[in-house]
């Protein structure tokens, strides 16, 4: 179990839990995306690396978006935003939801 907190220990559990996870790819897409949420308002300018975590998971085609970012992405009065920007570029945006939500969805009892 991970220890609270954001010393040095803690950072080195939370890489340790995801060594195994698989990157997803950053292309050339991605950033247009970023900059064209950034551009539409979706996300506040100040904010380029939400724009970006946004863009990445609808590039690569990512379903669903866990985020406990209440402030820039699983904002509702912008959620139809990045849902528009992200289809007039040609991209199906992720389903962005809170880690309890996603694990709700997946809970089968």
């Amino acid at each position: 179990m991970c220890s609270i907190g954001g010393g040095p220990a803690a950072a080195a559990e939370r890489l340790a839990v995801i060594d195994a996870v698989p990157l997803l790819e950053a292309p050339t897409e991605a950033k247009t995306l970023a900059d064209a949420l950034l551009v539409g308002h979706a996300v506040p300018r100040s904010e380029p690396r939400d724009a970006t975590h946004i863009a990445i998971a609808a590039v690569n085609g990512i379903d669903l978006l866990s985020t406990w970012n209440f402030k820039h992405i699983l904002n509702p009065t912008t959620q139809h935003l990045i849902d528009a920007i992200c289809r007039d570029s040609g991209y199906e945006p992720a389903t962005i939801c809170t880690p309890e939500q996603l694990l709700e969805a997946y809970d089968d009892s």
